[in-house]
């Protein structure tokens, strides 16, 4: 596979997180990241006018962040890329807007890249080279899809949730058990030290499916807390969360390399951090015999170096897009640039 040498200039701001990165070829210069986590804190989670206004004000700070750190100037850049698509319309439009002015400006190539894609793509910063096809889990807020790759751009969604996400689950959870936001650290944090089997929880769908159910363990966590009141151990209770969320996804993940014959298997998204998650991957694959690749924590939650390096293969064989290119609140992962 060939790479774009650039240097080009990623933009990410489909949700909550504002960043800039600087790539060159499979090597991530910088990896600029505004989070807006205590904004969207004292609500709960993220309200799309806040986060938009958010993203107004701290693009351009960012931006020159990453060109620092990369030790770049706006003159080097060969290349442009942005998150077009899926997520936040008003948050989108903030970067994509960006992006444009900056092509045209410059005179350089723009291209709109996948949100989920961004995520798939994010193990192309390791130094190993990961075989195809592989199996991909991608895990966060908004997101629990299982994709078969057979090639960069060719993606197969063969398992994904039939109602909410594992990162909604996580936030949910914590919600109720009063860890604030965001919940999926907040869990690993107070499961520290738990006891995971306390309280048993439902993994949702049974027999040997690769799809993922978490709507009934968040209501089982709902009717957990009502019962047990002051007297829940919230140690336990988040560890037992914990364990329910992590285990199915393990489960489920190491079920469709079996059944594809996949030989690798890869972890990306927001929920890739989870410590707990990447430690029960790398056993069971081990004990299974597939190879096992997760980015960086820093290329886990949402950020734009893994938009930098969608981009990278796609500019090195020629692909880009005009000034019509616009934002989408949904888009097919399946369905390429």
């Amino acid at each position: 596979m060939i790479y774009f040498e650039g240097p080009l200039l990623a933009l990410e701001t489909s949700c909550d997180e504002t960043s800039a990165a600087i790539i060159r070829g499979r090597r991530v210069c910088s990896n600029a990241v505004a989070s807006q986590i205590a904004l969207h804190g004292k609500w709960g989670g993220v309200v799309p006018e806040a986060a938009a206004r958010a993203h107004v004000e701290a693009l351009v700070p960012t931006i020159r962040e990453a060109l620092d750190e990369a030790n770049v100037t706006l003159q080097d850049l060969r290349a442009i890329a942005v998150t077009n698509r899926p997520g936040l319309i008003g948050a989108l439009s903030v970067g994509l807007t960006a992006a444009k002015a900056m092509a045209h400006g410059l005179g350089v190539p723009l291209l709109g890249v996948h949100h989920l894609e961004g995520h798939l793509c994010s193990p192309l910063a390791l130094e190993s080279e990961i075989p195809f096809p592989h199996v991909c889990l991608i895990v966060s807020g908004g997101h629990t899809e299982l994709v078969l790759v057979k090639a960069l751009g060719d993606y197969t969604i063969v398992g994904e949730t039939r109602d909410d996400a594992a990162g909604e689950a996580f936030d949910k959870g914590a919600r109720l058990l009063g860890l604030g936001y965001p919940g999926g650290y907040a869990i690993q944090q107070a499961a520290v030290g738990g006891n995971p089997s306390r309280y048993p929880l439902p993994k949702g769908l049974s027999g040997d499916t690769i799809d993922f159910s978490f709507s009934g363990l968040k209501t089982a966590v709902l009717r957990l807390t009502e019962k047990q009141g002051v007297s829940l151990d919230i140690q336990d209770a988040a560890a037992s969360l914990q364990e329910a969320i992590t285990s199915v996804l393990v489960e489920r993940a190491i079920r469709a390399c079996r059944q594809l014959d996949a030989s690798a298997l890869t972890l990306v998204g927001g929920v890739a951090a989870n410590l707990a998650l990447r430690e029960k991957f790398t056993l069971a694959s081990k004990r299974e015999g597939i190879q096992f690749f997760t980015p960086p924590l820093s290329l886990c939650t949402d950020n734009a170096a893994m938009i930098g390096l969608a981009a990278s293969w796609r500019l090195a064989r020629g692909e880009s897009h005009d000034g019509s290119l616009d934002a989408y609140p949904n888009a097919d992962l399946a369905a390429g640039a």
